[in-house]
Order: C-alpha cells, then sequence, then structure tokens
C-alpha cells in the first residue's frame, strides 16, 4: 500500500525527514529566535566597536572558541572565572555571517580558561600580546599554541607600530616582533570581556566569589558590612591575578614586569607604596635600572581590602622576602585618603575578578 511504511521507503524517510525539520524549528531554532527578540542588554553594558567586532572574527577564525568557553556556570568550580551567566550577556551580540551565529561564541570545551571575564583578570595589553605570540613566555606550563602568524618580525619598526617585548629565548634572533592589525583587534576584542555587573549590585563578587576566599555576604573593597566570609588565601589570590605577570616565584620577567622577589619596595618596613600600587596601579617605573612600560592596573576596584592585605602579605614572606606585614585595616586607611575625588577607589561589589 502506498501508506504502507514497511514499504513505501520515500513515505518512511519523508515523514522522519519532515518531523526531524519541525520538532528542531519548534523546540530549538523557534525558542532561540524568540528569546534572541527579547532578551535586552544589560543596563552599563555597550556594543562591541568596529576593532572589536573585527577582533571577533579574528577570534572565531582562529578557532579560539574551540578551546575557550565564554559561559560561566552556576558552579563552585566556575567561581575564578566572574559570575554566573545569564541572557543579557550574551544580546548584544550578532550573526557574523549567514553561517556564524552568536551561540558558538559561547564554547563547549575548556582546554583553556573560560573568557567571559578575562579582562578583568588580566587587563594587561601587553601580557595578552606576548601569549598569543608565544604563550610560554608568561605562563611556562601553558598548552596553548602559539599564533606568531598574527604578528611580523621587522627590522625597524615604524614609531607607531605595536612591538611586543618578547623575552629570550622566544625572541626572534634578530628585529623585533611587531603585531599586525589582526593581532591589535584581536587584543582588543579580548580586554573587551568584562561582566558587566547585574543590577541591582549583584556583582563579581555576589555571583562568583573565586577559590581564593572573597567575600560573598554583601562585602566590599571599602571594607565590608555584612556576614563575616572566609579569611582571604594570600597565595591564592596571587595564583590568580598576579602570577601570570610577575611569575609564580615572583622572579617577573625582566624589562616587561618586574620582580617581586628581593625588590626594595616588597621588603620595606613602610608598606604605603606597595599597598598603592596595589590599589591603584602603576606605569612607567623604572625598577633595578629597567624601564616597565607595561601597566599595573589598579586592583582596589577588584579586590577587598582583605584580598588586597592577605596577597601582599604572601608577596612580603614569599621567595626569600622579609618585609613586614600588613593590615586589612591599613589597606582601608589608604584607600580612603587616597581615593580619587567622587570614585571612592573601592565600588561597590568588588571582590574576585
Amino acid at each position: 500500500m502506498r501508506l504502507d511504511f514497511h514499504k513505501n521507503h520515500r513515505l518512511l524517510y519523508g515523514v522522519a525527514l519532515f518531523g526531524y525539520v519541525a520538532l528542531t524549528l519548534l523546540i530549538a531554532v523557534g525558542p532561540a529566535l524568540w528569546v534572541d527578540a527579547h532578551n535586552a542588554p544589560l543596563p552599563g553594558s555597550s556594543p562591541l566597536t568596529p576593532e572589536q567586532l573585527a577582533g571577533l572574527k579574528v577570534y572565531v577564525d582562529e578557532g579560539c572558541l574551540y578551546c575557550h568557553t565564554q559561559q560561566v556556570r552556576p558552579l563552585p568550580q566556575d567561581q575564578p572565572f566572574g559570575r554566573p551567566s545569564v541572557p543579557g550577556d550574551y544580546a548584544r551580540l550578532r550573526w557574523l555571517d549567514a553561517w556564524q551565529a552568536p551561540a558558538m561564541i559561547l564554547g563547549t570545551e575548556r582546554t583553556g580558561p573560560d573568557l567571559s571575564n578575562v579582562a578583568e583578570r588580566q587587563p594587561s595589553e601587553v601580557w595578552q600580546y606576548m601569549h598569543l605570540y608565544q604563550p610560554r613566555s608568561v605562563a611556562p606550563a601553558s598548552v596553548m599554541p602559539a599564533f606568531p602568524w598574527l604578528f611580523r618580525v621587522e627590522a625597524n619598526p615604524a614609531p607607531d607600530a605595536v612591538v611586543v617585548p618578547v623575552p629570550p629565548p622566544w625572541a626572534p634572533a634578530a628585529g623585533r616582533v611587531v603585531a599586525t592589525a589582526r593581532a591589535r583587534a584581536l587584543v582588543a576584542y579580548l580586554l573587551s570581556l568584562k561582566q558587566t555587573p547585574l543590577p541591582g549590585g549583584a556583582g563579581m563578587a555576589e555571583a562568583g566569589a573565586g577559590a581564593a576566599g572573597a567575600p560573598a555576604g554583601g562585602a566590599s573593597p571599602g571594607g565590608g558590612a555584612g556576614a563575616a566570609a572566609p579569611a582571604a588565601n594570600g597565595a591564592a589570590v596571587y595564583g590568580s591575578i598576579c602570577a601570570s605577570c610577575h611569575q609564580a616565584a615572583g622572579q617577573g620577567l625582566k624589562g616587561v614586569f618586574p620582580p617581586l622577589a628581593g625588590d626594595p619596595v616588597v621588603n620595606a618596613p613602610d608598606p604605603t607604596e606597595q599597598i598603592h600600587t596595589v590599589l591603584f596601579g602603576l606605569q612607567g617605573k623604572v625598577i633595578g635600572g629597567a624601564h616597565y612600560a607595561a601597566v599595573m592596573p589598579p586592583w582596589g576596584t577588584q579586590l577587598s581590602d582583605d584580598e588586597i592585605a592577605a596577597v601582599i602579605d604572601h608577596e612580603r614572606t614569599s621567595w626569600g622576602n622579609h618585609g613586614p606585614t600588613i593590615t586589612a585595616a591599613q589597606v582601608a586607611a589608604l584607600r580612603k585618603a587616597e581615593a580619587p575625588a567622587g570614585g571612592g577607589g573601592g565600588g561597590g561589589g568588588g571582590g574576585r575578578p
């Protein structure tokens, strides 16, 4: 019979195909399009600039999404990556072309860390360039492949060229490493990946307190009212946000990121300069005869007073250093005394980056 599935293979395969397409449209494509059309961006977020959008295309073209996710789950193991992701985080994403949907950027595997909030964890432009050119130059144990084709080696770079300070033994035998337009766009995109605080003050600390012991009970960088939080773990804070530049043993990278082991400021009886540097950042400092042009970001908006005291104490008592330890009260006093006018140095809802 014509309607007999056992004898009419065209009918069998036609019904199966139609059913598959209909179910896909009904339970996958339709809801996704509805969510995309009714998903409002988070207040305070901004669309990608043309350069950042070009960097997103480089990100996809180079396969970064195969090893990195951009979706933080509400699970303890995801807490170091930021607060749990919400639909509004992706509301500004649009199709790159007819075949590349925004959903692909979320990724499926974490061979490397999640990048949803990478610009808060690693805001150094210099570090990002070095990491792309040769990941082992800043992270010796990294398994990430190098992307040297995003750079050129030039004997005499132009004055406006972005020169990457690659240390030996990864630097070329002759010439200097210069970032191409694709590398600059990709770094611009990576540095745009900052989670927008949720409405109502639910920021990074409240929604995703990290393994380093970030305050989760309403504590803020300014001093922390609310329920008592676990003591901050200075070694964990250092490993999370400091070691990528200053290295695990505090040796730094000469001419790029200064050493902390044996540093006079770290060992000074008066900790004011070190506290100020961690709170408000630093750039263009000459240390041990070497000029360091890379920006030390201000961590006062990301770390609580307890965390800053803990990480400074870790630096002052590690790698042969012998500086006297400090307290969170000292950090709070300097934060209050030297906060920019109207800025409040700390801001609400800080904590782990």
